[in-house]
């Protein structure tokens, strides 16, 4: 068995400060938390849309699309890896669950920033204490202010009545356990850096400026193209 202290750090010649300055920008984790349906991933979608016209270097996480690889449940690993491997690599919804693919995404979210990427992620992830862990593996790995929260706060009767995957009509019949806003837990961020009222009638478009123009005024993206 590998003793923990025989893993070490390895030095690379290429460091995060060579990377960024290669993209003439600051790698960061901007990350869209709120409820199934309140618009976070559209919102995301449509920033980096945003911000690849800025000729910005991006990439976005979202969280469906994790699932169907590095954070697949057990369902999704069990007929190429066997039961034994699905049952102990995949993830379902239950919060110990939820808290492994947030660490997860959290530390890759971390390598792309330190790539020099903007990167946008965009899930749920419904407890405070865990968004606050990524925020430190981002920071760690960085400098504070690396990770910024952006909380779509949309009321859940509206993201209810949206229901664009069906979800929540599941989640009522008993169909879908551990259902983020039914029978699990949302925890909203206390002081997220930005804010955006899910509840208004801006477009996603408008949101997207809206954060864009914080990540502006905090030099994190160039206001023309480079």
């Amino acid at each position: 068995m590998t003793n923990p202290s025989d893993i070490v750090w390895h030095e690379q010649t290429v460091d995060r400060a060579a990377r960024e300055a290669n993209l003439s920008q600051r790698g960061v984790v901007v990350w869209f938390t709120g409820l199934s349906g309140c618009g976070k991933s559209t919102v995301a979608n449509e920033l980096e849309h945003q911000l690849n016209q800025l000729g910005r270097a991006t990439i976005l996480l979202d969280g469906d699309n994790i699932r169907h690889g590095l954070c697949a449940p057990p369902s999704g690993l069990k007929e190429e890896h066997g039961e034994e491997f699905a049952n102990r690599f995949g993830l379902g919804f239950g919060a110990i669950d939820r808290e492994e693919n947030i660490r997860r995404i959290g530390s890759v979210a971390a390598l792309m920033a330190s790539a020099g990427l903007i990167t946008l992620t965009a899930f749920v992830s419904p407890y405070r204490r865990d968004r606050d862990r990524v925020r430190k593996i981002v920071e760690a790995s960085g400098a504070v202010g690396d990770f910024l929260e952006v909380f779509v706060d949309t009321p859940l009767e509206i993201c209810e009545a949206r229901d664009p995957k069906g979800l929540y009509k599941k989640a009522r019949a008993g169909e879908i356990k551990n259902f983020t806003g039914i029978s699990d837990p949302y925890e909203s961020p206390e002081q997220p850096e930005i804010h955006l009222a899910g509840h208004a009638e801006a477009t996603p478009s408008e949101q997207a400026a809206e954060v864009l123009a914080e990540l502006t005024r905090r030099g994190i993206v160039a206001s023309s193209a480079r």
